[in-house]
């Protein structure tokens, strides 16, 4: 299975590159790490966990339960504000906005992502499931394959991101990287941070999305930007590499939807997601 544990919760690339400092109430200084780009902006789970840490220090409840966010424009690598609000505070249940704001060359304030979230305690949830959801068939970890497997495809732009995570697609849907996409819009694939840091309720933003767009496997090769991404989170995940399965069903007017579940080593659906994608050839 995956590397053993290297880093840790609270002391990893992925804590240090998602960390925000309060500098007036409601008010977090973040910095955007260049390490977290694809192709020519920063991954929106990275951004949606940074955001989510903010809300996290905000909120009167810890855990992120849903997390809705809309993309507004390209974030850069480089300083940014996020600015959080408190909407209501109950017993169980504590739901915020934020959004995260920089500054373009004039000075300008750009507010590049609005998130509006729901937090709780993941550990006071009942252990009662029913549910008709089963884990994603994909083949053993070893038998997937990795960027280390092969060349990995021009996109034009930057992959940094790949050095920051471990990612097992399963064979079945990595056609696009030969140039014979299947067409069916899924992609599978075991996931972890490379550096061996845990899976938590904070890095699963990030996990819902890490894989390739749906839309390499669909014949696009070209930027999928998220429009609009909402992130529910079940339970907090138990140790070991996470199994991911991504579905697109509809390809319409230039947008798609993807629609993610995340599944813990339990085999417990850890984390779900849909996101509205513009598609681009």
């Amino acid at each position: 299975m995956a590397q053993a544990v290297q880093a840790s919760i609270g002391d990893s690339e992925f804590d240090r590159d998602t960390a925000v400092t309060l500098s007036q109430p409601g008010v977090y200084d973040a910095h955007l790490s260049a390490g977290w780009t694809i192709i020519s902006a920063i991954n929106g789970g990275y951004l949606l966990a940074l955001i989510g840490r903010a809300l996290a220090d905000a909120l009167a409840h810890p855990d992120p339960f849903t997390v809705s966010a809309h993309y507004l424009s390209a974030s850069q690598a480089g300083p940014a504000i996020i600015r959080t609000e408190t909407i209501r505070t109950g017993r169980t249940l504590s739901t915020g906005q934020a959004s995260l704001i920089q500054h373009d060359e004039n000075g300008a304030e750009v507010e590049r992502i609005r998130v509006l979230a729901t937090y709780g305690d993941l550990d006071q949830l009942s252990e009662e499931v029913r549910t008709s959801a089963t884990p994603p068939v994909i083949p053993a970890y070893e038998r997937c394959l990795s960027t280390s497997d092969g060349p990995v495809p021009d996109l034009g732009g930057s992959s940094e991101i790949l050095e920051r995570l471990d990612i097992r697609l399963d064979p079945a849907t990595v056609g696009w990287v030969v140039g014979a996409p299947s067409g069916k819009g899924e992609m599978r694939g075991w996931f972890s941070l490379a550096d061996g840091r845990p899976a938590d309720p904070l890095s699963l933003l990030l996990t819902v999305d890490a894989l390739p767009p749906t839309a390499f496997e669909l014949g696009l090769k070209g930027w999928t930007p998220t429009v609009e991404l909402t992130t529910h989170i079940r339970c907090r995940p138990a140790p070991g590499p996470l199994r991911v399965a991504i579905t697109t069903r509809n390809l319409a007017g230039g947008f798609l939807e993807e629609d993610a579940e995340v599944w813990d080593s339990e085999d417990r659906l850890v984390a779900q997601s849909r996101q509205l994608a513009k598609a681009s050839r």
